[in-house]
């Protein structure tokens, strides 16, 4: 009989009522249970039960089969198979179960079909596992942030969902035994039963594992791209007396996007340069990076040796550029914030003033209040408010001066409305200056304009998302003009602090040799300014003698490498060809110099440029791609011992300093990779990629007990 007819005659016979008629022709009385399968697929298939009665299937979970009473049991249960109630048989497609019957027995037997299916196929709340559903899922990185969630088919899968609870751990700096919490274990119970909560050994190893991923794509991208990598580093200490070194690559890849990625954090066992010098040789052989375009460090006397080390080694891998002239690149912010702190370091009565009537309001909350009733009657609309000062850090000051400057007028209605105001500063025993006048404020909006060239400047030079090298030349102008104004001026106050910051100014910069000549290149490659701004600048900031110097000292070290005479005619051609790319890129160079500049604007991005015109300028685009991925301050690795990448506190806290070196270094350069823009994954292969996920696992095996 065909199903469709069966099927119809089955349903016609469970809905119809006791006294129907029966159904022609009528089926033999040994045959109770029919099974059909409707699928496409012969490997799952899924329980589907006509209930009595009812006119629709009903979609049932089947739990494990359980022996009974066989006197309880209807006559079905011994024709029922075994196999096919078993929790080890896997349900996808749908099949129809139906029973046929003598009319005699029908009404007792379907009370008892009715009573074992209810029985065998209780209702479940769990779903099969590979069961598909329907889920908003938010929208990744790449596709934009905020822009709302994609609907897309889940299923659940056990080890997607320890993949994501390492990268939970990674990411938001949790301690290893947060997933043994029994808040956790219970809320995941509730969420996802089917989810077996690893111990904190497993999570160890799982966010290993997710590192070493993600380090040998990293290595495949650096090795693949074969351009300049420049490198930043930074030391610190730990709560537990600890050394620890960050290093950093910076990057330019394919697609024209400023990249860095901490590629090593580890335990160092002192700050001597020597020993600075031989593990960042130590990592950048690890790492198969030979091509080092610059380093930047700060101004500390060990860093110095441990440059000079590397430029020792770096040249023998015959991948310098200029023989290592330009590998040393000193963290600019690290100099502004010297010259800054010489400037200050006797702080005018004034600024005086107005720090102890700032520390008079957030002394307490109710002297907190008083001074915001002031400024509403005043009718001040700012958000920010009057912050605290910390005397270590000078831009702490500016940031205090400018909110203070802003209810200057609370201040004021502040002395005439609260008593304690005026008594606070008249004790004798405290010996407090204050409160503010109004010449003192008068100082104090000066002192603001000439910090917030300093400040503007560390602000730009400390970015570490994007290109910065092109933009320290305007500062550097910028504030050396200033400095020289300042010292000319008929204020006293300001020409005695800008002589000391001039001072400190020359010890650095003031020799033009002793400063890179990378500011002056990346700020030639900038289509807004190219060389005429150069020449410009340096017509009003240095003699004409110290311009003629630095032209001779650069062309001198073009005439260094001379090869000498060589019979082999291969090599003889290849330095041919060599002389002709080099008169092509010095066409380039006429060409990129006589071309109009671009017009100068906020909105304009560099390196959007360079991708565009990268196609007419070929030489020199990768030029620009080494040039401007030079970091100007050490920003990128200092802010690895910070929380989050920011100011938020030391991010190794007792928790993490209790770890292994190894796992710290795991957990800090797995962090800073998820938090990074995506690096382009077109450039690896499936073949790579598999032979990334063999090698992985071949580490993760060998490693059997990871140490935490």
């Amino acid at each position: 009989m065909p199903h469709t007819t069966l099927t119809l005659k089955l349903f016609q016979f469970f809905s119809s009522p006791a006294e129907a008629e029966p159904v022609n022709p009528p089926l033999p009385l040994s045959l109770r249970l029919n099974l059909f399968i409707f699928s496409n697929s012969v490997s799952r298939f899924q329980l589907s039960l006509l209930r009595p009665r009812k006119s629709q299937l009903a979609s049932r979970s089947v739990p494990a089969f359980r022996d009974r009473d066989r006197s309880k049991t209807s006559n079905l249960s011994s024709d029922l198979p075994i196999s096919l109630i078993s929790p080890s048989f896997p349900f996808k497609s749908q099949f129809v179960l139906a029973s046929r019957m003598s009319f005699r027995d029908r009404d007792r037997d379907r009370s008892n079909l009715n009573s074992d299916l209810s029985y065998l196929c209780s209702d479940s709340d769990i779903p099969y596992p590979k069961q598909t559903v329907l889920a908003l899922q938010p929208k990744k990185r790449e596709q934009g942030e905020g822009a709302g969630s994609n609907l897309t088919a889940v299923c659940f899968d056990n080890q997607l969902c320890r993949e994501a609870l390492a990268r939970m751990i990674i990411f938001d700096e949790l301690p290893l035994r947060f997933v043994e919490g029994e808040g956790f274990r219970y809320y995941m119970s509730v969420v996802q039963p089917l989810f077996n909560v690893p111990s904190r050994f497993t999570v160890a190893r799982d966010c290993y594992k997710l590192y070493l991923t993600e380090k040998n794509r990293l290595m495949s991208i650096l090795s693949e791209n074969m351009q300049y990598v420049t490198l930043t580093t930074y030391c610190w200490t730990s709560v537990q007396n600890f050394n620890y070194m960050c290093l950093t690559a910076h990057f330019i890849d394919g697609d024209w996007n400023y990249q860095k990625s901490v590629i090593n954090f580890c335990q160092i066992p002192d700050h001597k340069g020597d020993t600075l010098g031989k593990i960042i040789e130590k990592k950048l052989l690890e790492w198969k990076i030979e091509k080092v375009f610059s380093i930047t460090v700060d101004n500390v006397s060990s860093n110095y040796v441990a440059i000079a080390y590397l430029k020792r080694r770096i040249n023998a891998w015959k991948e310098s550029v200029l023989s290592c002239e330009l590998l040393h690149m000193r963290c600019c912010a690290h100099i502004l914030n010297l010259i800054v702190i010489d400037g200050l370091k006797e702080v005018h009565d004034s600024i005086v003033k107005i720090i102890n009537a700032v520390r008079f309001v957030r002394f307490s909350p109710s002297r907190l209040q008083k001074f915001k009733t002031c400024a509403e009657d005043e009718k001040i609309q700012s958000q920010a408010f009057v912050s605290l000062d910390v005397c270590t850090r000078w831009n702490s000051t500016y940031l205090m001066l400018e909110s203070a400057l802003k209810f200057q007028l609370a201040f004021d209605r502040l002395e005439d409305t609260c008593g304690d105001y005026l008594l606070h500063f008249a004790r004798a025993s405290e010996r407090k200056m204050g409160p503010p006048r109004m010449d003192d404020w008068e100082i104090a909006s000066k002192f603001v304009k000439f910090l917030k060239i300093f400040y503007d400047a560390t602000l730009r030079i400390s970015a570490s998302t994007h290109a910065t090298s092109h933009m320290y030349f305007h500062d550097f102008g910028t504030i050396l003009n200033a400095l020289n104004k300042w010292c000319e001026s008929d204020d006293l106050i300001f020409k005695s602090m800008a002589e000391k910051m001039k001072i400190k100014y020359d010890k650095y910069w003031g020799n033009i040799k002793n400063v890179n000549l990378i500011i002056f290149i990346a700020c030639v490659l900038d289509p807004r300014y190219k060389m005429k701004y150069v020449e410009f600048a340096f017509a009003r900031l240095y003699d004409i003698s110290i311009v003629n110097a630095l032209s001779t000292s650069t062309s001198q070290s073009r005439d260094e490498n001379v090869n000498v005479e060589n019979y082999d005619i291969s090599t003889v051609f290849v330095e041919e060809m060599s002389k002709e790319d080099q008169l092509e890129s010095k066409i380039e160079v006429e060409i990129y110099s006589a071309e109009a500049r671009e017009k100068v604007s906020d909105k304009f991005v560099i390196l959007n440029w360079w991708k565009v015109s990268s196609s007419k300028y070929p030489i020199l685009a990768l030029i620009a791609r080494d040039v401007l991925a030079i970091p100007m301050s050490t920003v990128a690795s200092e802010s690895a011992f910070r929380r989050g990448g920011g100011g938020g506190g030391r991010v190794l806290d007792p928790y993490r300093s209790s770890l292994s070196p190894r796992m710290v270094e795991a957990l800090i350069c797995a962090q800073n990779w998820y938090r990074n823009t995506p690096l382009p994954c077109d450039m690896e292969t499936p073949d790579k990629a598999e032979a990334i996920d063999k090698e992985v696992n071949k580490v993760c095996e060998g490693l059997g007990v990871l140490e935490i």
